[in-house]
């Protein structure tokens, strides 16, 4: 076996990661914002693992960077469950619906331990994503979720405090919000082959 064949064999193992040329050729799931998703991983998010999405306040708009997304999975032909642990507000089913989502794949879980019913969902196979709004959080508890949602191939979505920037993570990708008097700045912290930066989205494509 040559050196070329050689080198392409290795390349191909799973624990070898080859960047960001590498991490688009696996396909992300696109945001419904195409600035965004040129410049995350697999020009979208990543099917499976956690992600997490830090905001100055629950309820100030994040989950409409998730809608496209969680609307597009509803709608698959063998779709999961979409479980909301812990959401700040009630969804509004007939908002919800007017965003192309198929409501009998939604559940909501609420109680005193969302850490744990998140952990669950991310890891219980029946799942193509999770969400769960949580401030604080320890880091080998999001090592736990991390390997929930590997296990069970699923995307996790952690909303967290802005103040956890600075915090280490084991999520596969962070990005904070940050309201603009024209929209909402994204900033990425975080994502294997993610370009460093921020990205601006504009009115109309975002409430503020």
């Amino acid at each position: 076996m040559d050196r070329e064949a050689k080198l392409a064999r290795l390349l191909e193992h799973p624990a070898i990661w080859r960047g960001r040329s590498a991490a688009h050729q696996q396909g992300g799931l696109p945001t419904g914002f195409a600035a965004l998703d040129a410049y995350l991983p697999g020009y979208g998010w990543p099917r499976t693992g956690l992600i997490e999405i830090l905001v100055s306040r629950f309820g100030s708009g994040e989950l409409y960077l998730l809608l496209p997304a969680l609307a597009a999975l509803t709608r698959a032909r063998c779709a999961r469950w979409c479980v909301w642990v812990a959401p700040p507000l009630m969804p509004f089913a007939p908002a919800l619906a007017s965003q192309g989502m198929v409501l009998d794949r939604v559940a909501v879980v609420n109680g005193a331990r969302p850490l744990w019913a998140l952990e669950q969902a991310l890891g219980s196979g029946a799942c193509d994503v999770a969400l769960a709004w949580v401030r604080q959080v320890k880091a080998r508890e999001i090592r736990r979720l991390q390997l929930a949602a590997e296990r069970g191939r699923t995307l996790g979505v952690l909303f967290r405090p802005r103040r956890a920037a600075r915090e280490a993570t084991a999520a596969v990708l962070r990005l904070s919000l940050q309201p603009t008097i024209t929209g909402v700045r994204i900033t990425l912290l975080k994502g294997r082959g993610a370009l460093r930066g921020a990205v601006d989205l504009l009115r109309p494509d975002w409430p503020v």
